[in-house]
């Protein structure tokens, strides 16, 4: 088996295509995707990986038709009630990032309750990219900084990467490692686009539904094939 990397992220895609080719309505291909998301975080522990970032729900998700915002906000009800208790007792720490005040008040106490209740796992840290852009994350980090150089905390002259890092969502995570998208779509679509400056990408044409833990092990053998210089000259 290939070099493991420290943090995976993934960008689930291909939920409502799958429920398509089969005749069943999106809702079903999504109900489909957390069943892969189980097996993903179950491979991810047994290899070993510290980290795994799942874009659940992206910003401009929102301007989806309200029926299935509706069911998806409901599925992420029944997995953070459902799933909270045995990922706890497997060690998994879960985080969430993104604006979560754009959720409903009830789905941010469930995401404060298994946050809290899993602060101190750390087998996997288990991280949820919900109602997240990565823009206007680092709109949101230029923002902050504006306010302490007006306040006169910081220099603006000083202002560097690391200061832009600590005021994003992922301050204390570090950068993925490996970016895996599904379905076939070769595109980011606004994800961890700081954070990714470095990560190795792997498209793949499984659709998310389908995912099982040969692809995660494909796509980390992928990974070991890649030299990662990171902008110098090696040998």
């Amino acid at each position: 088996m290939a070099e493991i990397p420290r943090h995976i992220a993934i960008i689930m895609d291909g939920n409502g295509r799958w429920a398509k080719a089969r005749g069943l309505p999106r809702v079903a291909g999504h109900k489909r995707g957390a069943d892969a998301v189980r097996r993903a975080l179950d491979a991810a522990g047994h290899l070993g990986v510290r980290y795994l970032t799942l874009f659940g729900f992206s910003s401009e998700n929102w301007k989806r038709p309200l029926d299935e915002i509706t069911d998806l906000m409901g599925l992420l009800r029944v997995y953070l009630r459902s799933e909270l208790a045995e990922l706890h007792a497997k060690g998994v720490r879960i985080r969430v990032i993104g604006e979560r005040a754009r959720l409903a008040p009830d789905i941010q106490t469930l995401i404060e309750q298994a946050e809290r209740t899993t602060a101190a796992n750390d087998r996997l840290d288990f991280v949820i990219a919900l109602s997240y852009g990565a823009r206007a994350e680092i709109a949101r980090a230029a923002r902050r900084l504006a306010h302490e150089a007006k306040a006169g905390e910081i220099d603006p002259e000083t202002i560097g990467e690391a200061d832009i890092a600590r005021h994003l969502f992922t301050a204390d995570i570090p950068d993925p490692d490996l970016l895996i998208r599904t379905s076939g779509e070769k595109r980011i679509s606004n994800f961890l686009l700081w954070q990714c400056a470095y990560a190795e990408f792997v498209f793949m044409d499984v659709l998310w539904p389908d995912f099982e833990r040969t692809h995660l092990e494909a796509a980390i053998a992928e990974f070991g094939k890649r030299e990662r210089r990171y902008g110098a000259i090696v040998g």
